[in-house]
C-alpha cells in the first residue's frame, strides 16, 4: 500500500519534542521514496551553530524567526517529508503556509511517553528547568489545541516505530485534502488512530 502512495505536496510532521517526528519522518520518507529534512538541522546549518547555542546567544524569539524563514524556504520544494521543531506550528504565519502548501500530521503523545523520551537527551533548551515533566505538561496545555489544527492526528505510542509509521500511512491513505486550501477556515479532516 505505502509504496504505491503518491504524494503531491510536502508532508510536515508536528508535535512536541519526543513525539517521534524525526524518527517517524525518516521512516516515512524512506517508505514513500521521498527526501527527508529535519528543520532543526537546517536551522543549525543556516545559523552555523547548534539550537542550544542560538537560544543562549540570541534568545528564543531569534530562533523562532530563523525557524520560520527556513520552513517557508523549504516548503517551496517538491514533495518531501519535514520534521519540524515543537514550536514551529505555533507560529500563525508558519502554520498558514503549512496549511496552504503541505499536509500536516500531528504526532500526538501522552505525557509519560514524552518525559521518558526527552529524558534521554540533554540538549533541549526548553527543558533546562528544575521540573521538565511540569514544563512538558505546560507545553501540552498550550500547544495541543494548536496542533489539533493539523490535517491529520496520529497517536505516537510506546513500541516499535514501525507501528506508528503504519498509522501515519493509513491516515495519509484516507486523507482527502480540502479542495481550496488557501481559503479553508475549518479544521482539516483528521484520522486519529490508537
Amino acid at each position: 500500500m505505502s509504496g504505491e502512495m503518491v504524494v503531491d505536496r510536502p508532508l510536515v510532521l508536528v508535535g512536541l519534542m519526543g513525539a517521534g517526528k524525526s524518527c517517524i519522518g525518516r521512516r516515512l520518507a524512506q517508505r514513500l521514496r521521498l527526501p527527508f529534512v529535519d528543520a532543526d538541522r537546517e536551522i543549525e546549518q543556516a545559523a552555523g551553530c547548534s539550537i542550544p547555542e542560538i537560544f543562549s546567544r540570541h534568545g528564543e524569539q531569534a530562533f523562532r524567526d530563523g525557524e520560520r524563514r527556513v520552513i517557508l524556504r523549504l516548503l517551496e520544494s517538491p514533495p518531501f517529508v519535514l520534521a519540524t521543531g515543537g514550536g514551529a506550528f505555533m507560529d500563525p504565519r508558519t502554520r498558514a503556509v503549512i496549511r496552504e502548501k503541505a499536509i500536516s500530521v500531528w504526532l500526538r503523545a501522552d505525557l509519560d511517553l514524552l518525559v521518558r523520551r526527552t529524558g534521554r537527551r540533554g540538549d533541549r533548551p526548553l527543558l533546562q528547568v528544575d521540573d521538565p515533566r511540569a514544563k512538558l505538561a505546560e507545553l501540552m496545555s498550550t500547544r495541543y489545541p494548536i496542533y489539533a489544527e493539523a490535517d491529520l492526528t496520529v497517536d505516537s505510542q510506546d513500541g516499535p516505530p514501525d507501528a506508528t509509521l503504519e498509522r501515519v500511512l493509513a491516515a495519509l491513505a484516507d486523507f482527502t485534502p480540502p479542495s481550496d486550501r488557501q481559503t479553508e477556515t475549518g479544521e482539516g479532516r483528521r484520522a486519529a488512530s490508537s
